[in-house]
Order: structure tokens, then sequence, then C-alpha cells
């Protein structure tokens, strides 16, 4: 009797069990995980593995497959040093087969739904598309498909050496495999977003940091082109200069220079073959970790014909809806003398405008505090909403300035990257108590994100109006520890300076 009684339930349970979401793909079926009223599919190739000699290929189409394929659960992140303890680095493990993506949808909502693209910070060294942090649940909960993608990295994504320009075509892209990835993963949601409820006419794309680049680089990117109707840049530069594929500049080596040189130091020999370098071990890519400015930003002319800011100042970037902002305090551990990555950034200026500026800072410790944070995000984030605003383009500006009262760091203000929890409303990944005031700034982010990502207006709801840049000159938005506050830009008489001061070795 008991072990009927057993057998019952086990039948009872099995015909209750929700069946698993299972969408049909251009390549195939696939099956994901239902979870408090969204389906998540994770794991998901868009291009071919970029292995053995697809290694510095432009991504190949993906293979289709028979039967269901297991989607529930996240794929490899792509080859990348140690994690630094950055939330946004997924788990392990971590292959050259990682080009996949992650798409998270409301399980019954009715569409065709508004989708955001999400693209990964780190420096286009780290990073991935499968760490909790950028989980899409709470975003689809509003009502948006929300896709998160890996892409590769470091030298197996921004890289080029003599014997490879030797095998390939004349027409053949080279150096950005980082973007190109990017770019493909564009074209398989133009391709299949629909399966999945979303609309591929309506599709937004989003990043931080590098990420935040990559969006203004597919501004720029004549392949992207039509693949994307808003934009969304969360600390992404703006004035960055970019390292051509072939040309040694004064004091600024190409990329294929850089390349050849790393061959060298990895034992490849200068006359290293396309074969050989394909054979080092990914590992070895790793070391010395390549510089963002200097080794991982191309302008190969084909991918990226220029820099980001001249597309701009010529009214050449895609003509979308852009939400573009920064954070108060972004690299306030970072002064302009510090050596490494960044070299000393206020290297370029006269006696004149270092003075000019050190007095607009309250003096030294102003000045040191803030500068750095102002000449690589703060005064480049208005440079270009000015730009794509004057050009008739809607334009939203923002600063965040939201600190946690639990924050450890003496950083008077919101550092780099602490915005991406709010905009995804996944605070519990933080890894310390979050209060009442943070989950306000987070409901009022996430809920500003998806509206722009439905309308191209980030306005709606009962949140404060957030002023658009080019009817409201020089008004944006301040996520602060109180709510969201229109005001005027803070600081402007700084930023003002460092304005001119770019124009003047920048002209």
């Amino acid at each position: 009797m008991v072990l009927a009684s057993l057998m019952m339930a086990a039948v009872l349970l099995t015909a209750t069990e929700t069946p698993r979401p299972r969408v049909e793909v251009v390549e195939g079926a696939l099956l994901g995980r239902e979870t408090q009223g969204v389906q998540a599919f994770r794991a998901i190739p868009y291009a071919a593995p970029p292995v053995d000699a697809r290694r510095w290929r432009a991504p190949g189409p993906v293979q289709p497959w028979t039967g269901d394929r297991e989607a529930g659960a996240p794929g490899a992140i792509c080859i990348q040093p140690p994690a630094n303890g950055d939330p946004g680095v997924g788990p392990l493990p971590m292959s050259e087969d990682c080009l996949t993506l992650d798409v998270w949808t409301p399980a019954r909502a009715a569409g065709p739904l508004p989708v955001m693209i999400w693209i990964h910070g780190g420096g286009y060294n780290n990073g991935s598309g499968t760490a909790a942090l950028y989980d899409g649940a709470n975003l689809a909960r509003r009502g948006v498909v929300v896709v998160t993608i890996n892409y590769r990295l470091g030298r197996l994504g921004f890289f080029d050496h003599p014997a490879l320009a030797a095998e390939r075509g004349a027409d053949e892209p080279a150096g950005n495999y980082g973007v190109m990835d990017q770019i493909a993963a564009l074209e398989w949601v133009r391709d299949n977003i629909a399966a999945f409820g979303g609309d591929p006419a309506q599709v937004t794309i989003f990043g931080e940091s590098a990420g935040g680049a990559a969006v203004t680089q597919l501004m720029v990117a004549p392949d992207a082109r039509g693949l994307f109707h808003r934009a969304v840049v969360q600390s992404g530069l703006g004035r960055q200069r970019s390292t051509q594929l072939d040309e040694d500049r004064p004091g600024r080596p190409s990329a294929r220079s850089l390349g050849l040189a790393f061959a060298r130091s990895a034992g490849a020999g200068t006359n290293a073959t396309a074969d050989v370098l394909r054979a080092i071990p990914a590992e070895r890519l790793l070391t010395p970790m390549p510089a963002f400015y200097s080794d991982n930003l191309i302008v190969d002319g084909q991918v990226m014909p220029e820099d980001v800011v001249e597309a701009f100042a010529s009214g050449r970037q895609a003509p979308v809806p852009l939400i573009i902002g920064t954070n108060s305090a972004e690299f306030w551990w970072i002064r302009p003398s510090d050596a490494g990555a960044y070299g000393r950034t206020d290297d370029p200026m006269s006696d004149a405008e270092y003075e000019a500026l050190r007095a607009a800072y309250g003096g030294q410790d102003g000045y040191d505090a803030h500068v750095v944070s102002d000449l690589i995000f703060n005064e480049p984030a208005r440079a270009l909403a000015r730009l794509h605003a004057g050009a008739g383009h809607p334009t939203f500006l923002y600063r965040f300035d939201v600190v946690p009262e639990s924050n450890p760091e003496p950083s008077g203000g919101a550092t780099h990257a602490s915005e991406r929890p709010y905009v995804f409303d996944n605070l519990h990944t933080v890894g310390r108590p979050m209060g009442e005031r943070d989950a306000r700034a987070a409901t009022a982010m996430a809920d500003y994100w998806t509206a722009f990502a439905g309308a191209g207006d980030p306005n709606g709801g009962d949140h404060p109006a957030w002023p658009e840049f080019g009817a409201e000159p020089d008004r944006l938005l301040e996520f602060t520890n109180d709510g969201p506050v229109a005001k005027a830009v803070p600081f402007a008489d700084r930023l003002d300076l460092i304005e001119a001061f770019y124009r003047r070795i920048r002209p």
C-alpha cells in the first residue's frame, strides 16, 4: 500500500510539472527554464566556435543541430585573466568556444516586446554576459526581452600580426574580432528574437565601461547600422583615440606592431607563421594583459572606420535615441600622476591650463581626486551628448550619485561600475547590505531604462521627468540618495576647462 501511494504521488507530481519552455530558432530547437514567470535560455551559440583555424577570423555561422538543445545553464566565459573580484565576471569554466548569448523573456506576455542587448564591460579584457549581476529576469518582468552576450576579449578579440595579414584576403576584416562578435550577436537577434516574443524592430543596445565604449563603436560601425534602434552608454569614455591597424604613428605603434612584439615575447619568433600563432596556448595570450586604451581600441578602416568622437562630430553616428551618462566618482582612486595602464593623463596640459583647473577644483586635493574622472568620463559624455543632440537626435544625459550606507570605500561618490546592480534591479548581487533608498534607486533606473527601450524616451510613470538634452541644453537627470533630480550639469566650469583643453590638443 505504501509503495502504491508513493507511485501515485510520483505520477501526480509528474503530471503537474510545468513543461520546460521550448523555442525554435533558425539553427534548431532550444529547451530553457522558467522561474517565477520568466523564461531563460542560456548558452545559445550565435557564431561558430572561434577555435583552431577560426582563431583571429571573423565570426562564422552556427552549425544547425537536430533535436532539442539544452539551454538551461550558462555557457563558458571567454578566455580572460583571473577574476579581480568584479561581480561582472561570470562563473567558470572559460574557453575559446564562448560565443554564446543568454535570453530572458516574460513567460506569457503579449508580444512583440522591446529587446535590450547588454554588452558587458571589463576593459575588453575581462567580464561576461553570464554573471549573476546581469541576470535579466527583473528587467524582463517589466515587459522586455533581455539578451546578454559573450564576445572575444584581450588578444583573442583585438589583435593583428603580419603573418595573419599575409594569409587573409584584401576584403577580410581584421583586428576587431570582439566588435565583429558583437555585430554577429546583433544579427542573430535580428533573425531569431521573434521566437522569444521580441521585436527585432525595437532593439536597444546598452553597456557599461568597455561595454559603453562598445555601444558608441557600434553607433559608428557600418555593419551594425540598422541592427539596433536605441542606445545606452554607461561610463563609456567618448574622447578615446584608437590604435591604427597597420600604421605606426609617432609614439603610437599599430595593432600589427603590437602583435609582432607580443609574438616575440611569447616565444613565437620574428617570422612566426599564422599556424604557429594559432597554436599558442590561449593562457599564454593573457600575460602581460593588453592595455584597453592602447591595445584593444582599433581603427581598422572597415569594421571601425574612424574614432567615435570624429564620427559624432561629423554626424556619421547612428541616428538613434541615446541615453548617456557617468558616475559621480568614477576613478576616484586614480591620481593624474599614477603610473600604469592609463599613464599620466594631464601631461599635455600647459601650465596655464593646469593652474586654471586646479583652481576650479578648489586646490590640489580636489584636482587629484576628480580630474581623471572628468578627463576620461564626465566631460567626454557631455561632449557626445551635445554632438548627438546637436544633430537632432533625442538625447538624455545622466549622473549617478547613489552610494549605499554600507559602502566601505572613501570614494566621495558613486564609483566606476557601481550603477550596474541598480540598472538590472539586482541589488542582491552586491554582497553587502543594501537599504531602502537603494531599492528605490534600482526601481527608478530599471524603470527608466525599460521605458526607453520601449519608446526611445525614458519618461513615463511616476518618476520625475528626465529633460531631453536638445530641448533643455546642459540639463541632466541625477540619481541621488534622495531620488532622481533634474538639474543643470554639475561642475560645468571644470568640464568647460577640460573641453577647451581637448579642443587645443585634438582639434
